[in-house]
Order: C-alpha cells, then sequence, then structure tokens
C-alpha cells in the first residue's frame, strides 16, 4: 500500500499533467497547513501551483462543497482529489443537477482515514504541539520538550472508523491502490443510543448536544449538501427560523437541515470537523440515514443510477411511522 508521501507525489504530477495539456482548467486538492495537522483546500491553477499540492491523514475537508460554489453557468473543467465519502458527494451533486459528470475529472484516491486534530492534542494537555509527521500506522508528534508516537487508529475521525465506502466509486484516474472498503466499524451503532431512549430522553438528549451551538453555520457551510443560494435561515419573507442562540431557534436549525439532507448525507464528517465547539452533529444525521436505509434499503451516493428514495413516489413506500 502506498504511504501518503507516495499518494501526494503522484496526485502532484497528475495535476500538472492535467493542466499542461489543458484537459482541466484547475485542480482541486489540499495545501500544507502553516500550523500542525492543519491541511486546507487548495485551487492550482498552473503546473508550477501544483507543486504545492499535498495529502495526508490531516485534509478533512469535502472538496466537492467547492464544485458548486462556482459562478452560475461556468463552463470550464475542473479536476478534484476525491476519496470514497467525496466521491458519493460528487455523485449526489450530479443526481440533483448541480454539476454535470463532463465538468469534472476525479482524481480518486483511497481514504487512509483522517486524523481528528482535537484527538491528538487531548493526549497532550497544556502543550504546544509543533509538528505531526505520519509514520507508518503511527503519528510522531513533536512539541516544546517532547515527542512521542501515536497510532493513528486511536486518533481517528469517528465517522472514519465506521465509513461504509474508503474507495472512490466513481473516477477517471486511480491514484495508489485501492484500499479495503471499510475500516470495520458498524455505521447503524452510531445511531444505536438514541433508539434505546424514550422521547422524552431523546429530546433531553438533543438539547444537551447541541446547548453549545452559537449559530456561526460553520456546520452548513463546510456541508457539500447545503448548496442553496438562500438557506432556510437567512429567509426573511417568511422567517422560517430566528437567528438567536434561544434554544428554540438553534433546534429548529438543527432539525430543520438534518432533515433537509435526509438521503442525502454520506457521513464525511465535515460538519463535525469544522464546529468551533465540538458538537457531535452525526448522532442526529445518523439515526436519519439509518432510517433510510432500513426503509428502503438506500444508501446515497453509491452509484449514478439508483434514485434517491425521498425524490420520487412509489405507492408501497413505508408508512408505518405516520401516526
Amino acid at each position: 500500500m502506498s504511504t501518503t508521501q507516495e499518494i501526494a507525489a503522484q496526485i502532484r504530477e497528475a495535476a500538472k499533467r492535467l493542466l499542461s495539456e489543458g484537459k482541466v482548467d484547475c485542480v482541486i486538492g489540499f495545501a500544507q497547513g502553516t500550523v500542525p495537522m492543519r491541511e486546507y483546500p487548495y485551487f492550482a491553477y498552473t503546473p508550477e501551483e501544483a507543486e504545492n499540492l499535498t495529502w495526508s491523514r490531516f485534509c478533512c475537508n469535502n472538496l466537492s462543497n467547492f464544485l458548486v460554489r462556482r459562478p452560475k453557468g461556468q463552463a470550464d473543467k475542473v479536476a478534484i482529489v476525491a476519496q470514497g465519502c467525496v466521491s458519493r458527494n460528487i455523485v449526489g451533486l450530479i443526481k440533483e443537477n448541480q454539476i454535470t459528470r463532463e465538468q469534472v475529472y476525479i482524481l480518486g484516491v483511497a481514504s487512509p482515514g483522517m486524523v481528528d486534530r482535537n484527538k491528538v492534542q487531548a493526549l497532550f494537555p497544556l502543550k504546544t504541539i509543533t509538528e505531526v509527521t505520519e509514520d507508518g500506522d503511527e503519528l510522531i508528534v513533536k512539541g516544546l520538550g517532547f515527542e512521542e508516537r501515536v497510532p493513528t487508529k486511536k486518533v481517528l475521525r469517528q465517522n472514519c472508523y465506521t465509513c461504509v465506502m474508503r474507495n472512490p466509486v466513481i473516477k477517471d484516474e486511480m491514484i495508489g491502490e485501492e484500499s479495503a472498503p471499510t475500516h470495520g466499524g458498524n455505521i447503524d451503532k452510531v445511531a444505536a443510543p438514541w433508539e434505546k431512549l424514550a422521547p422524552e430522553e431523546r429530546w433531553a438528549a438533543f438539547q444537551e448536544t447541541f446547548k453549545d451551538c452559537i449559530r456561526c453555520y460553520a456546520c452548513r457551510d463546510a456541508c457539500p449538501l447545503c448548496y442553496c443560494h438562500v438557506c432556510f435561515v437567512d429567509e426573511a419573507r417568511p422567517q422560517w427560523c430566528g437567528k438567536t442562540q434561544d434554544e428554540a431557534d438553534v433546534a429548529t436549525f438543527h432539525i430543520l437541515r438534518a432533515f433537509h439532507c435526509a438521503g442525502r448525507c454520506t457521513d464525511c464528517g465535515a460538519c463535525e470537523s469544522a464546529c468551533p465547539v465540538g458538537i457531535k452533529m452525526r448522532k442526529l444525521t445518523s439515526m436519519i440515514e439509518k432510517d433510510i436505509r432500513e426503509l428502503y434499503g438506500y444508501t446515497p451516493g453509491m452509484d449514478l443510477e439508483s434514485q434517491p428514495p425521498l425524490s420520487v413516489y412509489k405507492p408501497n413506500d413505508p408508512q408505518e411511522f405516520i401516526k
């Protein structure tokens, strides 16, 4: 299996080739951040800029988010680095007519499992981390007066443990080798704690989960599903939801946003990674997606042919939930 450093080198070569040959106008990938564990989305327009592209376990943004945030009608073709969840979101955007398949050249990569930087920092309380590098299945964490090794599996993002498809479901070119499809986790268990609760207990758990929300909308802005030009929270006529941190407004925002994602969420974890106060939004979306799998036998973004269940009507659709 190729190392992330080898994959990064192959991404740079592929990007330079595509740009030099004029096959694409831009390559969307990642560049190394200025602080540890903070790779950031990067847009390479020239072969020289492609030298800045990288790949590591710290590439946590969902790059498909940038495919729809372009001027309407723009006809350029872009290449994008896409692991399993990102490719699944690209499939979703194609199905929802936000982009066409011909507009995007997909550089597929197998996800190595992304690292949760907050978990790493929690292992070194009151210490300043100055450098984190990868060495096989371990991270070498360096700081002022210390250097330690941490097993990567210990600090993966939660959604990577339960990922259902690490490899790209569609691609134009594969960078490196494909990996085992999953990390072995059971995605249904994410929703299990909610299912055991009585309705009043479930509501209390919801309130506790989202009580620290500051309404910054980082979760919305990081999500490739939230591409509306005007979000429902920004509508003034009618006003669907207030902009305060009042309990009712916070609950309305998160519940409505979760339902807008129903049958579309790939559990990429971008929302949780973006949240500045550490809210575990997957507790809510995982329950809805489990219902979609059980009621309709559907997993979002796995192929270009199947119809999302909430976009079609069938006379035999399950109705047991209607009281």
